[in-house]
């Protein structure tokens, strides 16, 4: 006769490995998040030195800007920045880690040459503050998002409503140059990107855990955390420059 003998559980072994698990878990998201910001702050840091660049050579600026306004290449510069993110974000299951970094340069390079616009309308000292009052936020909600056990996708997607209102209005004011519509939008701006900060990278955490780092997908996932992370304190900073920025006479 067989005897069936259940024998108690190891508790502190059971605790051991549930702990182990979480710690790798935990290492993971954190390596993970940590790719995310290092190509965010690359990205930036292209964005800055391009932006500087062409604002700063004549040369290079009129490639941009004619006497009657933008020109061809202004344009294209403009709406570009839309334009590889809808591409990246539609190929990204048929793209390579590599083509998406390619582009993710390429579109750094391109904001640069948008941004350098704004060196044209605002003066040099609102635009270092607006910036750093934007790292400062963004940096903030980026804690928040990241240690915040409170479920944000509800939150999440009501805020990304808001983006697509934010740049449907954007593209109409291109045309129609109302100050007080540039303002409400950066108003609204201001709000709407400070608050989906903390969705993303609550979001960004959540692709982490469990991710194995050697998957080619991990490299993929870490470009497509970066490209949302780097547009949404692009759109902040230009938010905080339309309500505080001061123009140049």
């Amino acid at each position: 006769m067989e005897n069936n003998i259940n024998l108690p559980e190891n508790s502190y072994h059971t605790e051991k490995v549930t702990y182990l698990k979480q710690s790798g878990t935990q290492t993971m998201a954190k390596s993970f998040m940590a790719n995310v910001f290092m190509l965010m702050s690359f990205a930036l840091v292209v964005s800055g030195l391009v932006a500087y660049l062409f604002s700063s050579n004549d040369a290079l600026l009129h490639t941009l800007i004619t006497p009657t306004g933008l020109s061809p290449l202004g344009y294209i510069v403009v709406f570009a920045p839309l334009a590889f993110t809808l591409v990246m974000q539609l190929g990204f299951n048929k793209m390579s880690a590599l083509t998406l970094g390619a582009l993710f340069a390429i579109l750094a390079v391109v904001m640069g040459m948008s941004l350098s616009f704004i060196f044209l309308i605002y003066t040099s000292s609102s635009i270092f503050v607006c910036f750093f009052s934007a790292a400062g936020m963004f940096g903030v909600m980026a804690v928040m998002g990241y240690t915040t056990n409170k479920d944000l996708t509800t939150f999440g997607n009501i805020m990304y409503m808001g983006v697509i209102g934010i740049v449907i209005a954007s593209v109409i004011n291109f045309f129609m140059h109302s100050e007080q519509m540039s303002y409400i939008i950066g108003v609204i701006g201001t709000l709407v990107f400070t608050g989906i900060t903390a969705y993303y990278v609550q979001k960004i955490k959540a692709m982490g855990e469990g991710l194995d780092m050697q998957d080619p997908t991990a490299a993929k996932l870490a470009i497509w955390g970066a490209l949302m992370l780097y547009i949404t304190f692009i759109n902040l900073f230009l938010s905080l420059l339309r309500v505080f920025g001061g123009r140049r006479r």
